[in-house]
């Protein structure tokens, strides 16, 4: 096994550091503090392909391997977990779905403004009485000649307070959801479309979550992604990318944890001795950096294996799984090694404590990745 990366994959890494560096931590603070969605670096991430990295050349996206694309969300979530985020969603469970199950006529008029980074992307899965169990979903598409009435109320939507194209989870059969689950493609500004409050999120919230409710909006059948009754084969395709995307996010604000500590560490003076030459506080920053090599590890393998046609489901589980709770435990051991200044807002680790905890959330919870993982292994046979 090669673990080194290519070239091109240490550009991308490399151009990635560089705009993070120079665009999201010097507003990185702000934008967190005030629940700001920075349209001004947005503008600058179009031009270098980040809303279109694993999408068809064809359509203006950059064709990059699924390695490359996971570099560049760590490197972004490094500095600013919010904008790693909004990308990997958008690239993810919108860009890819629309990639991998959209017609010719879709993909020609949806794609080239959302790689482009002209229009932002979401996914509209979790209802209030549907999260986990999607199944329960309780939206409706009722054809009605060359359209459908799609009825919903979505929340938890990311990116929805700036989303132009969303891909909206309905049944076009009420009375049988298994058989009538679908993915319909719905732009922004249709009559019948609102966007609701924005959640006063804990963490991420440079990244506008919001619900989107549409009552008795009228879209073509044409917007129809993939045939009646595949919602649940383009939701699963897309969150089983999804799931590398977040784990790569997850190790991004774990490395990012452990950057701003290990700052701390060799500053802050405490016994006349900086607290890096404290047996104790070495022993939490071995851990520390130990887990986020082993998280960078799993997902990388699971991007690895996405390139390679390999079955997917149990490494993105796996991947994510680990990842999330990686986060959440390095942020934790930061605040702790910062002390009293770790639970102030003032030090970057305070933010890095609140974006790591949803990572163990969205995109399917800890426990949905378990039953994943646990029925990919059960299957497997024992030598």
């Amino acid at each position: 096994m090669d673990f080194n990366l290519l070239p091109k994959q240490r550009q991308i890494r490399r151009m990635a550091r560089e705009f993070a560096k120079a665009e999201l931590a010097p507003i990185a603070h702000e934008i967190d503090d005030e629940g700001r969605f920075p349209w001004e670096a947005v503008e600058k991430m179009g031009p270098l392909n980040f809303f279109g990295m694993q999408a068809p050349r064809q359509y203006g996206g950059a064709g990059t391997d699924s390695i490359s694309y996971c570099l560049v969300i760590e490197e972004i979530s490094r500095v600013c977990g919010a904008m790693g985020l909004t990308i990997a969603v958008h690239n993810s469970v919108v860009v890819y779905p629309l990639s991998q199950f959209g017609d010719d006529e879709q993909k020609a008029k949806f794609l080239p403004p959302l790689t482009a980074g002209q229009k932002i992307g979401s996914f509209c899965l979790t209802e209030p009485n549907a999260g986990s169990d999607a199944m329960s979903i309780e939206s409706t598409a009722i054809g009605e000649g060359d359209s459908y009435i799609v009825n919903a109320n979505k929340i938890f939507v990311t990116n929805g307070g700036v989303a132009d194209t969303l891909v909206i989870f309905t049944s076009v059969k009420p009375g049988d959801v298994k058989k009538g689950f679908s993915a319909i493609i719905v732009e922004r500004g249709i009559p019948g479309f609102e966007v609701g409050l924005l959640e006063n999120n804990s963490g991420m919230r440079a990244n506008p979550v919001c619900s989107i409710i549409l009552t008795d909006c009228r879209v073509p059948k044409a917007n129809l992604l993939g045939k009646e009754g595949d919602g649940f084969k383009v939701a699963m395709g897309a969150l089983d990318t999804g799931r590398i995307g977040i784990a790569a996010q997850a190790v991004g604000i774990g490395q990012g944890s452990l950057d701003v500590s290990l700052k701390y560490a060799k500053e802050r003076i405490q016994f006349k001795t900086p607290l890096a030459r404290h047996q104790a506080i070495q022993m939490m920053l071995a851990d520390m950096g130990t887990m986020v090599e082993a998280a960078r590890l799993l997902t990388l393998q699971a991007a690895h294996i996405k390139d390679q046609g390999g079955d997917l489901s149990c490494p993105s589980a796996m991947a994510k799984l680990f990842a999330g709770r990686m986060a959440s435990k390095v942020a934790s051991m930061g605040v702790q090694i910062h002390g009293g200044y770790g639970y102030s807002k003032d030090y970057p680790i305070e933010r890095y404590f609140r974006d790591a905890r949803v990572t163990e959330i969205y995109e399917g919870t800890n426990e949905i990745q378990q039953i994943v993982i646990a029925r990919e292994l059960l299957k497997r046979e024992v030598d």
